[in-house]
């Protein structure tokens, strides 16, 4: 068991024993933090202490590509690409939440990243569960001043969206309805870069490992100029959240550029 999954089974234990059930666990990272695999091992460890545990990813509510080129046609070209606050299905996942807290059974979404599109079929969890581990790289992510969305972090911003409409859009739908998405968490952990820049690093090792995973058919892999263009998307939001979410996080668990354990708050 790696220091992080352990700190992490400890306080959820905590949680569940001084909590109501079912009890909806917040875990957010930036990408390739390796919050997917933590709350697979959360998961397991939990089930092995007879608690029944389900895992809902903010990847699995993202919109198909026809909705996304309406955002696109309507609001912003920007938001043809997933990611960001408003390509999320967020009242299915409000939802899914208010399926959980009421021991109802519920259908889990699953999205297929190959094809770009949600899985016409999701997972069915048949009655109650102690533990719904949501976790995402924004999860519980809150909206920034207004102030702060006039000057562009990056080139992305400067260059396509020069007014700031895509990202005043995106941190009004953070004021809205992923507010009342994220409301539904009990408890949130936060896996803490050391910093954005490794964000790019990470984000390569996973399109490397997907490449040596297809071979010549990894027509999925984004090449380094694509990587880079794509990581931006997602670097205001984060740069934002490792400053802000620290403050009330439940858990912040703060790893090196190696995904290792550095502190713990």
């Amino acid at each position: 068991m790696t220091p992080s999954l352990e700190r992490i089974a400890a306080a959820t234990r905590d949680w569940l024993a001084g909590a109501s059930r079912p009890l909806i666990l917040g875990l957010c990272g930036a990408q390739g933090s390796g919050k997917s695999t933590l709350a697979a091992g959360l998961q397991a460890l939990m089930e092995q202490d007879g608690r029944r545990t389900a895992i809902l990813s903010l990847d699995d509510l993202y919109l198909g590509r026809a909705v996304r080129a309406r955002l696109a046609d309507e609001v912003h070209p920007l938001f043809r690409t997933r990611g960001v606050p408003g390509t999320h299905d967020v009242a299915r996942g409000i939802a899914l939440c208010e399926a959980v807290k009421a021991g109802d059974p519920v259908l889990l979404p699953r999205f297929d990243k190959g094809q770009d599109e949600p899985f016409s079929e999701g997972e069915a969890i048949a009655g109650s569960i102690d533990l719904l581990i949501f976790e995402g790289w924004c999860v519980g992510a809150r909206p920034q001043p207004e102030a702060d969305l006039v000057a562009p972090v990056n080139v992305l911003e400067r260059d396509e969206d020069p007014d700031g409409i895509w990202r005043r859009h995106v941190n009004r739908r953070l004021y809205g309805p992923y507010a009342e998405l994220f409301g539904w968490i009990d408890r949130l952990i936060l896996l803490a870069a050391p910093d954005f820049a490794v964000v790019r690093s990470w984000r390569g090792q996973q399109e490397e490992a997907l490449r040596a995973e297809q071979g010549e058919a990894a027509n999925r892999a984004m090449d380094a100029a694509q990587l880079d263009r794509f990581v931006q998307h997602y670097e205001r939001l984060t740069r934002h959240i490792l400053t802000e979410m620290p403050g009330r996080a439940d858990l912040t668990l703060s790893l090196d550029s190696d995904r290792q354990l550095r502190t713990i708050a």
